[in-house]
């Protein structure tokens, strides 16, 4: 199957069929990763491991940002040397690994267990992250309208193995007493849950690539014939490719702290769940139960799978009244602002009483979180994919992913208040910036699409 054949060859959706195959992939992936943050901060302040909340914070922050830094490299590696199908294969199998080592931590050292599943987690994802999105992109000509529907379809993926992940993970690794030696043992089956479901999402990708991506994504970029249609990969850049990149930046530069504040949730909004969250609820026809504070994680995923479709069809049916990138950006950091508005509230009530508090407060921040991050997240993606020079693609979606990457650095530094400050504070910071900054990227929107040159 020829590159156009691929691109043409579409469901009854309209969407290419490739799409779907990398929705599998990109859906075990995610499965892995948020399975395993679900229980990470959780594990770490367990008696297992018995770190402060301060330390186990910061060592999640270092961890998440890291995770995004090295798609940097991975991506300029795939452009360069290796290739963007290789670099996927060889991420998934770091990923599987680190799992499987971080759930050993019974027969080595705890602290050895986290730091060497870590690293290799970190690097496999390097290698993953940023090609199989660049693929995603490629599936699409450069002014395509399907584009920006499509990477919200991809996106569907990535949270519908993230809902899973807290559930089935969390019910198999997080013990009923965090504190209990007695149950140390659980925790390693939740970690490897997570690494089994990176090994299924390998699989699939292996015996499907070639049927749905033909040769796209096979060779590294500089390696292929240069074509009458296509720049020399030596020219300089020109100015409107600069403009453009410098769009790029501004947009990193606005995600830092949209995503500074998301990362929220698998530390300090994973603790004020296990704190000071009523986590016992009484259901019609079936009574009391008690959740485990990672299915939280779970919440937000499930609000994605929800109201994707309907941003989706949203962007579609604007046709020419669609919101521009920059808008989009604005209203993704004022609806995130609002959540934690939400949840300042629910800690300031426990402030007040001292009892803890209703689940509406967690579910209130993630409903708005969720909305900003479907203005936000996909849509940069899909902005990258438009606004790079082609012979950079994969290296500034790599610079893409160095948004969460800070972003998660002052995840980990707000997260580690959490002992220090009220969490009423803690929370009403997140709150107070992500609306300004909502407001100052609608007030930049003018200048942002004049460099981006007519690109919508």
């Amino acid at each position: 199957m020829t590159n156009e054949e691929v691109k043409h060859n579409v469901t009854h959706t309209g969407q290419p069929k490739a799409l779907y195959m990398l929705f599998m992939v990109e859906m075990w992936e995610r499965f892995n990763y948020y399975g395993m943050r679900a229980l990470l901060v959780l594990f770490m302040i367990s008696a297992v491991v018995n770190f402060s909340t301060a330390t186990a914070s910061k060592i999640y922050g270092m961890f998440t940002a890291l995770v995004y830094l090295t798609p940097v490299l991975g991506g300029y590696l795939a452009d360069k040397y290796i290739g963007r199908r290789h670099s996927i294969t060889i991420g998934a199998i770091l990923m599987a690994l680190g799992q499987f080592v971080l759930a050993s931590y019974e027969i080595v050292h705890p602290y050895v267990a986290l730091s060497i599943g870590l690293t290799l987690i970190i690097i496999g994802n390097g290698f993953f992250k940023p090609n199989i999105s660049t693929i995603v992109g490629e599936l699409y000509e450069p002014n395509d309208p399907r584009r920006d529907a499509g990477f919200t379809i991809f996106y569907m993926g990535i949270n519908l193995g993230a809902m899973f992940a807290p559930i089935v993970c969390g019910f198999l690794g997080e013990p009923a007493d965090p504190t209990s030696l007695a149950e140390a043992y659980k925790w390693k089956y939740g970690f490897m849950a997570a690494g089994v479901g990176m090994v299924i999402g390998l699989i699939w990708y292996l015996v499907s690539q070639n049927k749905y991506l033909g040769t796209i994504g096979l060779k590294p970029v500089t390696k292929k014939e240069k074509t009458e249609d296509s720049a020399s990969k030596d020219a300089p850049l020109t100015p409107e490719e600069k403009d453009k990149i410098k769009a790029i930046f501004t947009f990193v530069f606005f995600a830092v702290f949209f995503f500074a504040f998301f990362e929220q949730a698998g530390s300090s909004l994973n603790v004020f769940a296990l704190q000071q969250t009523d986590l016992t609820l009484t259901l019609p026809l079936i009574g009391e139960i008690t959740l485990k504070a990672s299915y939280f994680q779970s919440i937000n995923p499930i609000f994605v799978l929800i109201l994707a479709p309907l941003f989706a069809k949203m962007w579609v049916k604007m046709g020419d009244k669609e919101l521009s990138i920059p808008a989009k950006f604005g209203w993704g950091l004022f609806l995130q602002g609002l959540g934690f508005v939400a949840v300042a509230i629910g800690a300031a009530l426990y402030a007040a009483h001292g009892n803890p508090v209703s689940v509406i407060w967690l579910i209130l921040v993630y409903l708005f979180c969720t909305m900003g991050e479907l203005c936000l997240s996909p849509v940069g993606l899909s902005m990258v994919t438009k606004l790079a020079p082609a012979k950079f693609m994969s290296l500034f979606m790599g610079v893409w992913l160095l948004a969460s990457f800070f972003g998660n650095l002052l995840a980990g530094k707000l997260a580690s208040y959490y002992d220090t400050w009220s969490t009423t504070t803690l929370f009403s910071v997140p709150a107070i910036l992500s609306i300004l900054f909502g407001i100052i990227m609608w007030g930049m929107t003018a200048k942002i699409k004049r460099w981006m040159h007519g690109v919508k």
